[in-house]
């Protein structure tokens, strides 16, 4: 089964910058596209993408990608400043995890395979004009909280929403859908949570500070538990040793639940300069 660690590897040993977007009248969509795209080869390698994923997503429903008995991978790209910028989560808030049961996945989702819970890695990347400028790696557990710290606050604003007195509600899962706003009972109003996070680059900015006129800044960042889990990571630091710009360290990072508490990390980056 591929991982994380095959496409670091990937990433490393054969940097492709260029992704040959192809620009249509959504500028923004082709590049996402093709950003996607790409994680998709440096995750699949030479194997069959059926062999290698068990679902390929959509554009509205969490994740892009899931691994055949491995990881949800979700895709973002960032629409400025590489290095600064925040990612648009939409309707959907920072996952730890991703779960079976969640409401915001699909039905296809959940039967691509048996699972309940996946590991769910973020791959965030910028691309200026068809080149890759940007990518980094972090996993939901090292990034975002327990879904129970979203849901509560999502919770508490749908219900303070539909508490509101003599306004039509009907059931969605999104904050709240107004029926017949209008005298004439024609207009609905929905209303939609619009999440966002910052970028990781951003997150992680004590642990690693990118050279800014580099060509292309590769950032990973992984509690060792995950790093140590995978067969393969001795691979991954045989290649640092022999490769130049290619760094991996240990790190300490705060617990996205308490930041009191540091997580033993892994922090692997590679610059093309």
């Amino acid at each position: 089964m591929r991982n994380v660690i095959d496409a670091i590897i990937s990433i490393v040993t054969n940097p492709v910058l260029d992704l040959n977007v192809i620009i249509g009248k959504n500028r923004a969509n082709s590049m996402g596209m093709a950003l996607e795209e790409y994680i998709k080869d440096i995750f699949s390698g030479d194997e069959p993408r059926e062999k290698v994923f068990s679902y390929l997503g959509n554009q509205n429903n969490p994740p892009d990608i899931m691994i055949r008995g491995g990881d949800a991978i979700e895709v973002k790209k960032l629409e400025s400043d590489k290095f600064n910028g925040s990612i648009a989560l939409n309707s959907s808030y920072p996952k730890d995890k991703l779960y079976a049961d969640s409401p915001m996945i699909t039905q296809f989702c959940r039967d691509a395979e048996q699972w309940t819970v996946k590991d769910m890695l973020y791959a965030v990347g910028f691309v200026k004009g068809s080149q890759l400028r940007a990518l980094t790696f972090v996993y939901g557990e090292d990034y975002a909280a327990d879904k129970s710290i979203y849901e509560k606050i999502r919770k508490t604003i749908k219900d303070g929403i539909e508490s509101i007195p003599n306004v039509e509600f009907t059931e969605s899962k999104e904050l709240g859908h107004v029926n017949r706003v209008d005298p004439l009972g024609i207009t609905y109003l929905r209303i939609r949570g619009m999440w966002g996070i910052e970028n990781p680059f951003k997150v992680f900015r004590r642990h690693y500070t990118p050279n800014p006129k580099a060509k292309f800044t590769f950032m990973a960042v992984m509690n060792l538990t995950k790093y140590h889990s995978y067969q393969n990571y001795m691979e991954l630091e045989e290649l640092a040793e022999k490769t130049d710009n290619l760094n991996l360290e240990l790190a300490a990072i705060p617990n996205p639940n308490n930041p009191a508490i540091l997580i033993p990390a892994i922090l692997i980056t590679f610059e093309i300069l």
